[in-house]
């Protein structure tokens, strides 16, 4: 008997159904939806090639979004990442030189500038 055991306990997923999880199993199944009702949709006004391209074109970001990780992130936190760092709040860092050590300082070298002179 031969267990699988994750080397990182954070990456187990649970299966569901065909090895899927429940988030990849709702991401398919709402491919598939898309696909079949797209399907009965455009099928009386264009070709059976046309219909099967604009099918698969228009379930392939709903599948993806099912499988897609990034750094421990799923699609909808990515996407909400990103909004947010580049389109809500984006940050421009302006750097402007701040001579803390000579502020610290000044005193002295003053009184060393004066003796010296």
């Amino acid at each position: 008997m031969e267990v699988k055991i994750n080397r990182e306990i954070r990456n187990y997923t649970e299966s569901m159904f065909f090895g899927l999880s429940l988030r990849q199993l709702v991401f398919s199944a709402l491919a598939v939806a898309v696909a079949v009702g797209l399907y009965f949709l455009l099928k009386p006004y264009v070709g059976t090639e046309t219909v099967s391209w604009m099918c698969i074109v228009g379930a392939a970001p709903f599948a993806a979004l099912g499988f897609f990780t990034y750094h421990g992130m799923t699609a909808e936190q990515f996407i909400w990442a990103w909004l947010r760092s580049e389109v809500l709040e984006p940050k421009q860092f302006h750097f402007e030189a701040s001579p803390l050590y000579y502020e610290a300082l000044k005193g002295t070298i003053e009184k060393e500038g004066k003796q010296k002179a």
